[in-house]
């Protein structure tokens, strides 16, 4: 197994560069429809980094991490499945990608949205437009006995 390469990004701006010490991958059989020499091989691939331990993050990047992933990880460990494909190398292929594309989504900072106020030409169309249905709400009303 290779090392795990993240390209550069936002958040990421060297990349990053994951030792394939710090990850574990286990097998086992992928469920699915069963029968006769059917589903015996370990095609499933579970794909597990400790985003606690690992050296590949720097601390504020390994806190960034560690607060967005918080409902995916079991401690500090990060685990990603992959079943979709009948090769075992597909899968492992996939858990990979997979791995990359949360990391670099994790890491990437949030931008913060600066409130703002409308503006003169949006607050006087929205009230003209509640006078129009405010009108037309008050023709739909019976005519007043005089």
């Amino acid at each position: 197994m290779d090392d795990l390469h993240v390209p550069p990004g936002p958040g990421v701006p060297g990349g990053l560069r994951i030792p394939a010490a710090e990850l574990l991958e286990q097998f086992s059989r992928a469920s699915g429809p069963g029968g006769q020499s059917v589903n015996t091989a370990d095609s499933r691939v579970q794909l597990s980094l400790d985003l606690g331990t690992t050296t590949a993050l720097s601390d504020v990047q390994r806190e960034r991490a560690l607060d967005r992933l918080s409902e995916r990880i079991s401690g500090t460990v990060l685990t990603i499945s992959a079943s979709e494909h009948r090769s075992q190398r597909l899968n492992r292929t996939a858990a990979r990608q997979r791995l990359v594309a949360l990391l670099r989504d994790a890491l990437a900072p949030t931008t913060v949205r600066r409130p703002s106020r409308p503006t003169r030409g949006s607050q006087r169309r929205r009230l003209a437009g509640k006078r129009l249905r405010s009108e037309t709400k008050r023709n739909r009303r019976r005519p007043e006995a005089e």
